[in-house]
């Protein structure tokens, strides 16, 4: 009884203090915005401000969702050009290398997130750059140029790993503000309108202080790439052409300076996303100013990690005197590691006792072969190296061997052979010229066959083969499935995220990609 009558009291005292305070609430005091809260209208009033904004989207591409981390695992994973390095690899990641995924694998779903919330941002710097003050209008059109360039990235890769994606065109002001999926062509629209938008508003070049951002060359060798996933191969050859005749780029005498750390923005790269020296600080997937490192490195490292490794149909691809080439592919040791090997500016040898995992297939035997290409041992010896190494998304050795695709395409074989020789002969690689004994090109399929092994030994590891696979095999280009585990009918394509099915209004388990529904 003595606790009830308290309870009575309390609940009287209470009534009587909401009571005193409720003539105090009226519309003006309990509609205010959270004064700790801004708002995008409110954000981009200034040059700054703007320049603040694209800088956030570039932050998104750098986190671990993306080029920090997932971006190349999950296209390295679609592709042929690993195999598990031995028994780190994670589950989610397994599922990727051997099509046992489902809708619910995290490594992917984080790609889609990645690719969503860079979208996000850049529709936040569009729909608001027109309302900015006081902005000289050169660079509110650079700025735009910059932000629609990186929508137009994230579309591309989304539509060639999924399909049709919810196509979000402006930024929504509201939770429930949501897109259906629109079709495979109206997603391939919207990023060449985009692509050709940024053209007009890009530079051809930047001052080194602002070296990394999207450049007038990357917008049309990305549309270039987007015209040959759409079998458009005439309106390819025309973006990738100007791209040549800028002037801008040249291959790198030496291979591997497209894969150091301080060789970074080279001649040969044409858009790269960049990191700096802070090697703990990588866990951030909004891009918060937290992921300055990359983990490609400790993740294919020979002495790291080495989760992935070179599969054994990637190192059988490389030209050999043993296969009866004329000489050995000098790619092959700037993109792998064997034993004997040294590393540790020389000073260490890759040995069988410091490299853990499995053993490749090679030329007849047993051997650990480890990824050299973008991994840090060349000057160090640790064992655990999150690193600033930049990630190479278009280089201009990608652009040549596009344009010799397009050019066998047209008919025009001696200039395909050309454009592939020229990749061939740079004088770190100095391979002899095509035709060779085992790829002629006297033919039509014989090029075609060339170019095929031309990317896949050129831009081995460089999250390239995997959409050369999709579109190849959409083309029905492919004489033989390269994919061991693939089934027709359903690993085409990723499943749309079931996070993504479950939280959006607008897509039912009937938008699912087939083979999982």
């Amino acid at each position: 009884m003595k606790t009830q009558s308290n309870m009575k009291n309390k609940l009287l005292t209470l009534g009587l203090c909401l009571a005193l305070l409720l003539p105090a609430c009226n519309k003006d005091t309990l509609n205010k915005v959270n004064p700790n809260g801004g708002t995008n209208e409110a954000f981009y009033q200034t040059a700054l401000e703007l320049t603040q904004g694209v800088n956030a989207i570039y932050a998104i591409a750098q986190g671990i969702n993306l080029a920090g981390r997932e971006y190349f695992f999950t296209n390295d994973l679609r592709s042929d050009d690993v195999a598990t390095g031995g028994g780190q690899l994670e589950a989610p990641r397994s599922q990727l290398l051997t099509g046992s995924h489902n809708a619910d694998n995290p490594v992917m779903g984080s790609v889609w997130s990645g690719f969503y919330r860079t979208i996000l941002r850049a529709n936040a710097v569009i729909d608001n750059a027109p309302n900015t003050k006081n902005i000289a209008e050169e660079l509110r059109a650079r700025l735009v140029g910059e932000a629609k360039f990186l929508r137009a990235w994230s579309y591309f890769n989304l539509v060639s790993l999924w399909g049709g994606v919810p196509l979000y065109k402006k930024a929504p002001v509201a939770l429930n503000e949501v897109e259906p999926r629109a079709t495979e062509e109206a997603v391939y629209q919207f990023i060449v309108d985009d692509l050709n938008a940024a053209q007009a508003g890009l530079p051809l070049t930047y001052a080194a202080s602002d070296k990394g951002r999207a450049t007038k060359g990357a917008a049309q060798a990305l549309l270039g790439k987007v015209y040959v996933n759409m079998n458009k191969y005439d309106l390819a050859k025309t973006e990738l052409k100007k791209v040549v005749d800028s002037g801008v780029y040249k291959l790198m005498p030496n291979y591997l300076d497209n894969f150091l750390e301080e060789t970074g923005f080279n001649d040969e790269s044409i858009f790269e996303i960049g990191f700096i020296d802070q090697s703990f600080n990588w866990g951030s997937p909004d891009g918060d100013g937290a992921s300055e490192a990359t983990t490609r490195t400790q993740e294919y490292s020979a002495i790291g990690w080495r989760n992935l490794v070179p599969s054994d149909g990637l190192l059988a691809e490389y030209e050999r005197l043993s296969k009866g080439d004329a000489k050995d592919d000098p790619r092959l040791t700037y993109n792998f590691y064997r034993i004997g090997d040294t590393f540790n500016n020389g000073k260490d040898v890759i040995s069988n006792s410091n490299v853990q995992g499995t053993e490749a297939n090679f030329e007849g035997g047993k051997e650990k072969i480890s990824w050299r290409k973008y991994t840090s041992l060349y000057k160090n010896n640790s064992t655990f190296y999150l690193g600033p190494m930049n990630i190479r998304v278009i280089r201009y050795a990608d652009v040549l061997l596009l344009l010799a695709e397009c050019e066998n395409e047209a008919g025009n074989s001696s200039v395909a052979i050309g454009y592939l020789n020229q990749v061939r002969s740079r004088p770190s690689v100095d391979l002899p010229p095509y035709p060779t004994a085992n790829y002629p090109v006297s033919s039509k399929d014989e090029i075609f066959k060339a170019v095929m092994h031309e990317r896949r030994v050129e831009l081995a590891g460089e999250q390239v083969r995997n959409i050369d696979i999709l579109r190849w095999r959409k083309q029905n280009k492919l004489a033989v499935e390269p994919i061991s585990y693939f089934q027709k009918g359903k690993h085409e394509l990723l499943p749309i995220p079931q996070a993504e099915l479950s939280n959006n209004a607008k897509l039912t388990q009937a938008d699912q990609n087939p083979g999982y529904k």
